[in-house]
């Protein structure tokens, strides 16, 4: 089960060519993994934060534009231990158009400790139940 967030493309995240900047991509996959940990249970508060970002890429397919809408879809793609990889798809959010393919890896961190841990049983459960084979 994949988790979907729309965003409209704002002026301000266009370059001089006309067309979404490529770092903008990164703020769409940051937005939706956001809120797929909210879902996921995992309190996203700075006393309680428990994941880190350990990589993120990004594949540019077609361009994207000032006022379009996009849809930004995340499922979960492998779970170790103590990390996990999620893999996002943007898409027009009218046509179904395939945009660009990203993933991240994250790890349970205990912050207090700077050091990963052993993902959660209730949380890897939830992990998933939203993953897909790719």
């Amino acid at each position: 089960m994949a988790h979907e967030i729309t965003v409209k493309v704002r002026f301000s995240e266009t370059d001089a060519l006309g067309h979404v900047s490529n770092i903008s991509y990164f703020v769409y996959l940051e937005e939706a993994r956001i809120e797929f940990f909210r879902e996921l249970g995992l309190e996203m508060t700075i006393d309680k934060w428990s994941v880190i970002m350990i990589s993120a890429n990004c594949m540019f397919y077609k361009q994207a534009y000032f006022d379009q809408r996009l849809k930004v879809t995340s499922f979960v793609t492998k779970i170790g231990n103590s990390s996990f990889k999620i893999g996002h798809r943007i898409t027009d959010a009218n046509s179904g158009e395939l945009i660009a393919e990203g993933d991240a890896g994250a790890v349970y961190f205990d912050f207090s400790s700077q050091k990963s841990e052993r993902i959660p049983d209730g949380i890897r459960a939830k992990l998933e139940m939203h993953k897909e084979e790719v």
